[in-house]
């Protein structure tokens, strides 16, 4: 059964078209990999299904809420329900620096969904140790790694009990020897039974987490299908070529 469904979308900025006419449906429990180039639209894309940005044209449902765009002044309405059944976690972590880990877990629990402080810190508590950081709920975000914000911004999303969560370029911002602990709590999360839609270059954890693969190129979508399909199989020859090239980018230049 189909929890989002997208028709039509359609995204430009000035004169770049970024989303050109793109249909996506999405079933409960889906994890789905969005791959491709660099400025290809899967960000806009993602970013669009929670309407921090604003398509000019198409049609977004999740659930019972439908919103027709452009977006009205008498849609905002709409656009809030929609919001709320999403959760997402953005490139940067996005925590108030003032606050500490429990505190910004417990933040949107208390202010958007009006929960009691005493209700608010016990799922904040659970969810920081859902992501393995219970014990820094007393740390600010100064005091803590980079995977470690992330993974108090991934606590954060999880604490809403958003029906999708959306993650968009979860580790690029991370070193490199702090991916891996973020990519596992996202691993495990998925576990869970959360549906999930995915932007990343990790093409590797895209592969093993995903049960859908969407190759993104020029605003559209050109390949749709199971990882080991989009991935060995692809039917375009744009998406052979990326595929090709990111294959080559694994080789050594030189072996000593």
């Amino acid at each position: 059964m189909a929890i989002l469904e997208i028709k039509n979308l359609h995204k430009k900025f000035k004169e770049n078209i970024v989303l050109n006419g793109v249909d996506l449906s999405v079933n409960k429990g889906d994890i789905i990999g969005i791959v491709g180039p660099s400025g290809t639209g899967k960000s806009t894309l993602l970013r669009s299904i929670n309407l921090l940005e604003r398509p000019e044209e198409g049609e977004i449902t999740i659930g019972e809420t439908t919103v027709h765009l452009p977006l009205t002044r008498k849609e905002k309405k709409e656009a809030f329900e929609l919001r709320k059944h999403t959760g997402m976690v953005f490139q940067k972590f996005g925590l108030f620096e003032h606050k500490t880990a429990l505190e910004n877990v417990m933040e949107g629990l208390i202010t958007v969904q009006k929960k009691s402080k005493e209700e608010a810190r016990e799922i904040a508590l659970k969810e920081l140790e859902n992501v393995g950081l219970l014990d820094h709920q007393n740390h600010y975000p100064r005091h803590m790694s980079g995977g470690q914000q992330q993974r108090v911004a991934i606590a954060r999303t999880l604490a809403m009990k958003p029906e999708i969560i959306l993650l968009d370029e979860p580790t690029s911002a991370l070193d490199p020897e702090l991916v891996t602990e973020v990519l596992n709590i996202i691993k495990n999360i998925a576990e869970q039974g959360y549906t999930m839609i995915l932007v990343s270059h990790e093409m590797n954890f895209v592969r093993k987490i995903s049960n859908r693969v969407i190759f993104l190129d020029g605003g559209k979508i050109i390949e749709d299908g199971a990882p080991s399909e989009v991935f060995e199989y692809p039917k375009s020859e744009r998406a052979k070529e990326f595929f090709a090239k990111m294959n080559l980018l694994k080789e050594p230049d030189f072996i000593i």
